[in-house]
């Protein structure tokens, strides 16, 4: 039997991690702590396994954003990462290198969500063709979603 391995990291890959075990519940809360960490709408989390977590570079730092509750985060880009409280710890979705079977299972905080959230995918979608080739010449620094050995650490200029 092989071992499940998943991976990720922040966006300028300072901060790796590598997860041994099975994930579990994937999540989004609405609380405004995560809208605040996110600097989003809702904060997109899944458990990951007690001891189960390697840190493969840095470490994220850590925000006390209340009693039992810790944030963290890369500190040289910013990129929000982490739920720690007294159960365990929680990752965020967009920082897993393959999210696509990570949809979240369940809404925590639904009380406190934005009353607009239901309905934003309902909005039109932008689809001029020469903005998308324009997106396309853009030159990316951040890390990509796949592990590397080693990383510049003002990323990959081409």
């Amino acid at each position: 039997m092989t071992e499940t391995v998943r991976t990720g990291g922040c966006q300028c890959g300072a901060v790796r991690f590598r997860i041994r075990g099975a994930l579990g519940r994937p999540s989004i809360c609405h609380c405004r702590m995560c809208q605040k960490q996110f600097g989003s709408f809702f904060g997109a989390l899944v458990t990951v396994p007690k001891d189960g977590v390697e840190w493969v570079r840095e470490e994220p730092s850590y925000f006390q954003s209340s009693v039992n509750i810790d944030r963290g985060f890369c500190s040289r880009c910013g990129t929000p990462l982490t739920y720690r409280q007294p159960g365990g710890l929680e990752i965020a979705i967009g920082a897993f290198d393959d999210r696509f079977d990570l949809a979240p299972q369940i809404q925590i905080n639904y009380a406190a969500r934005l009353p607009w959230v239901e309905k934003i995918f309902d909005a039109p979608v932008h689809d001029d063709p020469d903005y998308y080739t324009r997106q396309e010449s853009i030159i990316s620094f951040q890390h990509p979603d796949h592990e590397t050995a080693n990383w510049p650490q003002q990323g990959l200029k081409l």
